[in-house]
């Protein structure tokens, strides 16, 4: 498998574990703006009244997942579900998470951005 082909798995296995844990996938690789700061979410999940924007990273190790995740990743993120909370006028609770999959193994990291 190519790395590429590799996220796009890692992605699904993230989906599939969301939704069994109750979630509805609201949108996946969502991207922001051309000529902005441009982001792309994975996954924007919503149980209730909480929506998730969730970064999914495969790595073979915990800390090297982390490491993929430098500062200037993370204000974009931020900055993109803002403007998805504005544009969509979303008035529940939001988080951000971070899903780690390595193979079949997956470890939820909530509030963790």
């Amino acid at each position: 498998m190519t790395t590429y082909q590799i996220g796009l798995f890692s992605e699904w296995w993230a989906r599939m574990y969301l939704r069994m844990h109750g979630f509805r996938i609201v949108a996946n690789r969502m991207r922001t703006g051309r000529n902005t700061n441009r982001a792309e979410i994975d996954i924007i999940a919503r149980r209730g009244n909480l929506l998730l924007f969730i970064e999914v990273k495969a790595h073979k190790t915990t800390e090297s997942a982390w490491n993929a995740i430098s500062p200037h990743q993370i204000s974009r993120l931020r900055s993109a579900a803002e403007n998805y909370i504005a544009r969509t006028r979303w008035h529940g609770d939001a988080r951000f998470d971070v899903i780690l999959v390595h193979r079949f193994h997956v470890q939820w990291i909530q509030g963790a951005i």
